[in-house]
């Protein structure tokens, strides 16, 4: 090794061949026996390597810890920490390119961009607000749906076979007590008429308010002939709100349960139904279309004549465990599964909304 120099340095040991770098004022002059370059002398302001002592270490000669050490130490303006010359990272903002290859910063719209979104935006909100005031002006296609089948229903009477709205045979699958099948067969169909003479008087003044356009009834019997059920088509002069009121009227007061708001009947000759009179009225239901000038009714009894001195609404006599005559019958069920039946008739013919369940 070579003699210690002044400072602490260790001499390097010369090479053969070694040649200092030219130019260097603080670089003693090569002997010509020296044949390599001669190492650079490290300046004594250069900056000192990492130390490897732990942060808490005593600086050299103070016996302190060196505060430019700790993460605490406050950081200079210019990204420095005080004393130590240490630089701090920051992150530039990413750049990215536009068509013609030049670089410009991501996140930021050039002119043209910002007045294209503008433009689309503008346009698009034309095209919304244009087509929603189009609907407006012209009036909803759903709206105008309904009203042509409003219409249309009230005209079916003359535009339908009544084969058609009183079919000969009519199934109703799952419509009796726990679910069984029904199947009623026409015996009677009754010519369409006014309603003078179709209503009781009590009922007929609750129905006034929508008048009477025609009055079209059929009557069924079940597959064993021992129950009868009149079914009818009540086609008023109301709008739709005159049938809107009576429903709530209906519903709000519930008339449809009134034993003196029962409909009557039809009895015809030498059928089953022909000893189907008012005292033989058994269960019964009434249903005030919204979407259809129709009131659809159904009366049901026994085809022996037998009178009734209780007679019940359909509602109540479905209900489960309910032991009245009608309901053991299951006459509740005849009357309800088969004005249902043609309650659904009237609006697929009509095309309006769709029938509510049995």
């Amino acid at each position: 090794m070579g003699a210690p120099r002044p400072g602490g340095a260790t001499a390097v040991p010369r090479q053969p061949g070694h040649r200092p770098a030219r130019g260097r004022a603080d670089a003693p002059p090569e002997t010509p026996s020296e044949e390599t370059t001669r190492l650079r002398p490290v300046p004594a302001d250069r900056p000192r390597p990492p130390s490897t002592a732990p942060l808490d270490a005593p600086r050299p000669g103070t016996g302190a810890p060196d505060p430019a050490l700790s993460w605490s130490a406050p950081t200079a303006p210019g990204g420095t920490r005080h004393g130590t010359g240490r630089p701090t990272v920051s992150f530039g903002e990413p750049e990215g390119y536009d068509e013609d290859a030049r670089p410009h910063p991501l996140g930021r719209r050039g002119r043209s961009q910002a007045v294209a979104a503008a433009v689309c935006l503008v346009l698009g909100a034309g095209l919304i607000g244009g087509a929603v005031t189009g609907s407006w002006l012209a009036g909803d296609s759903g709206g105008s749906g309904a009203r042509s089948g409003f219409a249309a229903a009230g005209d079916l009477w003359r535009n339908v076979p009544v084969d058609q709205l009183f079919p000969p045979t009519v199934r109703g699958g799952g419509a009796g007590p726990g679910g069984a099948d029904r199947t009623w067969t026409r015996v009677a169909v009754a010519p369409d008429s006014g309603c003078e003479e179709a209503f009781d008087p009590l009922l007929r003044t609750v129905l006034d308010p929508v008048g009477c356009a025609r009055l079209l009834r059929a009557t069924y019997t079940d597959a064993t002939r021992s129950h009868v059920t009149t079914v009818g088509l009540l086609f008023t002069k109301a709008d739709a709100a005159g049938m809107a009121s009576l429903a709530r009227r209906f519903e709000t007061e519930r008339l449809d349960r009134r034993t003196d708001l029962m409909p009557l009947p039809y009895a015809a000759k030498d059928t089953a139904a022909a000893g189907f009179g008012a005292r033989q009225r058994a269960s019964w239901t009434i249903s005030v279309l919204t979407d259809a000038p129709v009131v659809v009714y159904a009366v049901s009894g026994w085809a022996d004549g037998r009178t009734v001195a209780d007679p019940q609404p359909a509602g109540e006599a479905m209900e489960s465990g309910t032991t009245t005559a009608p309901a053991q019958a299951g006459l509740g069920h005849e009357a309800r599964g088969l004005a249902d039946r043609v309650e659904r008739g009237v609006r697929g013919h009509a095309g309006t909304a769709t029938e509510r369940p049995s």
